[in-house]
């Protein structure tokens, strides 16, 4: 352990050496302190939180990883290159205990450093907040500052509809197996819309299942989040209709003010934590008034949320959250500087990181089954050469990515979501054990098998 401990301290002389640290600092409180005078948001609770922790997050995040691959890199490449590693190489250490004391050394020193940006964030988040009008304050503690834990409705059986109306078809079983595909497909496709549709002036109802947790709120109220797109747009953008709610088993239901809606964007609204049941469950009714479709899409059509925690430690998780982050890139920069120049080096890191932050793209492409945009009669002659090259590049860099995919912390502190302790511990295990560990045996693989003394003599 003691040779781990003193390679990462010598990383910590390198950043201090090179001014890097401070020049980070510097850079970090000027971020975090300087972006909210500059920035304007809409003088909102939600508003004023959401511009605020995705700005100086964003940024910081943007800042440490940009130092880290260049630390990375240049710590491990500089002294290959400069000969330096040769002085530590003769003594009794491994070259295995010099890449991880590296690697604990970045990681020690982005640990200080999003430790001064967090706790910069955290105290001018409160100090701004305690300088908005009351009611905005009281908003903040309930819906914004806080961990909230959400609730899908209740999954509906969508296969078993599809196959009962599938065996309802006339001559099903002589279909051609193409025809009974097609069959099939129509058919799943006209149950998932109308498990997802409201139409005009008709009622929707969602099942819930909160859980014992929710029984315990006490007087802290729930929030029903919804998300829903229209058939067709009207000139104010809203969309009237009443929201109910009930319990099974339950002829009584308790209405809100009928209210109109933005669509095509989340919108929340509160309501008692008592129309929960002994056994957590609860009914949301939507009866719509307007004379035109709207759709509430399955994965995030309706959400119920419930205040599970408090904002100091949800903002600690997802501040570990992003250090996983950097740790992951440590690793990748380490590992290229493992057998390449500081240069090389860098090129392939930052390469690597714009594939994975492109992952967006490559998976529309993958979507649509075609590299190329356009008219599918466009590009004829080159398209499918170039479908049957990156087609299946993509879907195994996708594939790759997915191990990694974990929620944005950023995005969920700026909504007040439980960045929860199994997703902190999901997050480390995904991205720092596996990706950062495949890294690890890579890096630390090539470095054993590379000659140093060639590096000193060419130098």
């Amino acid at each position: 352990m003691k040779p781990l401990l003193a390679i990462a301290r010598l990383t910590w002389k390198s950043a201090f050496r090179f001014k890097l640290f401070w020049v980070l600092a510097v850079l970090l409180l000027g971020a975090v302190v300087g972006l909210p005078l500059i920035l304007k948001d809409d003088g909102t609770a939600r508003g004023f939180v959401q511009i605020l922790l995705t700005y100086t997050l964003s940024v910081t995040s943007f800042l440490l990883g940009l130092a880290t691959v260049w630390l990375a890199c240049g710590s491990l490449a500089r002294d290959v290159d400069e000969c330096q590693i040769q002085m530590v190489a003769v003594k009794p250490v491994g070259r295995w205990q010099i890449w991880l004391g590296k690697w604990l050394g970045i990681l020690a020193l982005n640990t200080a450093l999003l430790g001064v940006a967090g706790l910069a964030t955290y105290s001018l988040l409160h100090w701004r907040a305690s300088r908005l009008h009351p009611i905005q304050q009281e908003i903040l503690r309930q819906e914004v500052m806080v961990a909230r834990a959400g609730f899908k409705p209740e999954p509906l059986n969508l296969e078993e509809e599809i196959r009962t109306r599938f065996n309802q078809v006339p001559n099903v079983a002589t279909m051609q197996p193409e025809d009974r595909a097609q069959t099939w497909q129509t058919i799943a496709e006209q149950v998932y819309a109308g498990a997802q549709i409201v139409p005009p002036r008709s009622t929707r109802v969602w099942r819930f299942d909160l859980g014992l947790p929710a029984t315990q709120l006490g007087d802290q109220p729930l929030f029903v989040r919804v998300k829903f797109y229209a058939a067709s747009t009207n000139d104010a953008g809203l969309y009237g209709g009443v929201w109910q709610f009930s319990t099974p088993g339950s002829t009584e239901r308790g209405d809100l003010p009928p209210m109109r809606l933005a669509s095509d964007s989340f919108q929340e609204f509160r309501i008692p934590s008592n129309l929960v049941d002994s056994q957590g469950r609860l009914l949301v009714f939507f009866q719509s008034r307007e004379d035109v479709t709207l759709l509430f899409p399955l994965d995030e059509g309706i959400e119920i949320l419930y205040r599970d925690g408090s904002f100091g430690f949800n903002f600690f998780r997802g501040l570990g959250i992003l250090l996983a982050w950097l740790a992951l890139l440590a690793a990748l920069g380490l590992a290229a500087a493992s057998i390449t120049s500081f240069p090389v080096a860098a090129f392939c890191s930052l390469s690597v990181l714009v594939v994975i932050m492109s992952s967006g793209t490559l998976a529309d492409s993958v979507s649509n089954q075609t590299v190329i945009g356009g008219r599918p009669d466009e590009f004829q002659t080159v398209r499918p050469v170039l479908d049957a090259l990156f087609l299946p590049l993509f879907k195994g860099i996708l594939a790759v990515v997915k191990l990694i995919d974990v929620a944005s912390p950023v995005d969920l502190l700026s909504t007040g979501r439980s960045v929860t302790w199994i997703l902190l511990a999901s997050a480390w295990l995904q991205i720092v054990v596996v990706a950062g560990g495949f890294f690890a045996v890579l890096g630390i693989w090539l470095l054993n098998r590379r000659e140093l003394a060639t590096a000193q003599s060419a130098h």
